[in-house]
């Protein structure tokens, strides 16, 4: 008898676990949103421009850093347990998602860019030496900080998905360097704009890259010579360069979902989510926090 129950007792627990397996993978099943992580001046103000996150769903909007500096770049750990981010006079620092354990990482007061390695061991980030904007590596606790010293003068710094190689906007090229020494290791032959491009960001699997660059207009606004510069987001292929594919007038730099399907960028003082292969967009408001369009907003990898 106790066998028996014994029995039916298991082949119940086992009807759950598999029913539950089959939740959990049902095809068309909606992921469980992530946060995206922008600058923006809060509440509208003027003052200091701070992190605000949101869901992709749109819910829990929260503004996550204050203070009487800026805070903006922000990039998502790995693990999506951390995010690291450039406090403008002060240095880079990360923090939790939701703006606790804060912690000072390094104190250059120009340094900026900071992306963390998809092996979650190093952060790459820029820095000025001999007035020009170099690449630096330290380990994700701000340890051993140093700068690659055969590396061109650099842009916002993407790492390549093995952790052995930085890909950096230089010299109006997208250009794959060494991790540890900064060796060139290849030019991609792109034509990028020198004054807009070190904001470009590549897509996970570093087959994309997205950069701004000039409209093929200007702008009514007076620059004092002539009519305002105006810009516009592109996209373009890394491995095979092809003619770049302008997506949007009037854009900041845009950030890439984990999967590489997906572009988010500040259009309109507000948040817009683009699917990459079908041009397809949503807009996530923002409340009234004025999203600002400086750096690319990070998407949180799970």
């Amino acid at each position: 008898m106790f066998s028996s129950r014994g029995s039916i007792l298991a082949a119940s627990v086992l009807v759950l676990v598999l029913a539950a397996a089959v939740v959990r993978s049902a095809p068309g099943a909606t992921p469980a949103p992530r946060w995206i992580v922008f600058s923006a001046h809060p509440n509208g103000d003027t003052g200091p421009i701070q992190l605000v996150r949101v869901q992709t769903n749109g819910g829990g909007l929260k503004q996550i850093t204050s203070g009487q500096l800026s805070a903006t770049e922000p990039a998502f750990s790995p693990d999506g347990k951390r995010i690291v981010f450039a406090r403008l006079g002060s240095g880079v620092f990360s923090m939790n998602p939701d703006g606790t354990g804060l912690r000072r990482l390094t104190s250059g007061d120009r340094d900026i860019y900071p992306v963390w390695s998809p092996d979650g061991k190093r952060i790459a980030f820029l820095r000025p030496f001999r007035a020009e904007w170099r690449l630096y590596v330290m380990s994700s606790t701000g340890a051993g900080e140093r700068r690659l010293p055969q590396a061109p003068p650099a842009g916002r710094p993407s790492w390549t998905r093995n952790s052995k190689s930085i890909l950096i906007p230089s010299a109006a090229d997208l250009v794959r360097v060494d991790s540890q020494t900064g060796r060139i290791q290849k030019y991609y032959g792109l034509t990028l704009d020198i004054q807009t491009t070190q904001t470009a960001t590549v897509s996970p699997d570093s087959n994309m890259v997205a950069y701004l660059g000039p409209r093929a207009s200007t702008g009514p606004e007076d620059c004092g010579e002539g009519r305002c510069p105006q810009y516009a987001l592109y996209l373009s292929r890394v491995p095979t360069p092809h003619r770049p594919r302008r997506l949007v007038n009037d854009t900041g730099a845009a950030g890439w979902s984990p999967d590489g399907r997906t572009l988010v960028y500040v259009h309109r003082d507000a948040l817009t989510v683009r699917t990459v292969a079908s041009g397809a967009t949503r807009t996530i408001d923002t409340g009234k926090h004025v999203a600002v369009g400086d750096s690319p907003p990070a998407w949180q990898p799970r």
